[in-house]
């Protein structure tokens, strides 16, 4: 299963409104990769910014897929991959 990048951003709002008590539509985010720093995001909640790094973005995806999917996944069966956009490779 791969989720697009699409998904993914989805799946940082959802659960950055859920941990801020705020609604999905008022969180924004930007994922990017460096050579440096790897998979981040950084995600806005009414116009204050905060970074996550590829551990906080895994969690956000892993909850995506158990609420959305109904997929319990681990961490090893998900990846970031760099295509022409950014996906999670799901292993089942």
């Amino acid at each position: 299963m791969i989720l697009s990048m699409d998904e993914i951003i989805n799946a940082i709002c959802l659960h950055q409104a859920e941990r801020k008590g705020v609604k999905p539509t008022d969180v924004t985010v930007e994922l990017s990769w460096d050579e440096d720093t790897g998979y981040t995001a950084e995600v806005w909640v009414h116009s204050r910014s905060q970074y996550l790094i590829e551990s906080n973005i895994m969690e956000a995806v892993l909850r995506y897929l158990h609420s959305e999917y109904n997929i319990r996944a681990y961490r090893e069966q998900v990846r970031l991959e760099l295509e022409d956009e950014i996906i999670a490779v799901v292993q089942q």
